[in-house]
């Protein structure tokens, strides 16, 4: 592994990290969590917060598919949006929901305001990001999709939204 340049778990936790927090609303699977933890840790992010009955570790299926992440990337367990919400708010970052709604920018077409970081909400498998979420973000996202089928599995979404944001950070940072 030493060739491929991979960092240990001790040097991620002690790196500087992209400012991007990824929050997951009630999520059923914990297989997704993990996918996400994977991600989080593949891109450097800052942290994972767990909202409601999302699972947290430790966990044997999040860690089937975090393969390590979980023990890599920074987490936080909340009992509810509110509370996770409100520590957001008061590291200052921007709030934005990765969902379908009438007024939601096209992934592409998102400019990400100047603030400390970021916070991007995913929500449940079927019922996506709850109402009371999409009125408190700044801004809500989404994907766009041209097929029959106008939706993803939440850790393919979660890919797909943190690569366009960390994709525009390195690319405005060089």
């Amino acid at each position: 592994m030493d060739e491929l340049g991979r960092k240990t778990v001790a040097e991620v936790k002690g790196a500087n990290k992209l400012p991007v927090i990824v929050v997951l609303e009630n999520i059923r699977s914990a297989y997704n969590v993990g996918s996400v933890f994977r991600t989080a840790d593949a891109f450097l992010l800052e942290g994972v917060y767990l909202v409601g009955y999302t699972a947290f570790p430790p966990h044997k299926e999040i860690r089937k598919t975090a393969l390590g992440a979980e023990e890599s990337v920074s987490w936080k367990h909340f009992k509810t949006m509110a509370e996770a919400i409100d520590s957001i708010r008061q590291l200052g970052y921007t709030i934005v929901a990765a969902e379908q709604t009438d007024t939601s920018i096209p992934l592409h077409k998102w400019q990400e305001p100047a603030s400390p970081g970021l916070a991007l909400i995913m929500g449940n498998e079927v019922t996506g990001v709850e109402q009371e979420t999409l009125e408190v973000c700044d801004q809500v996202l989404e994907i766009p999709q041209l097929g029959m089928k106008h939706s993803l599995n939440i850790a393919t979404a979660a890919g797909v939204m943190l690569w366009e944001i960390v994709r525009k950070k390195i690319t405005d940072n060089g």
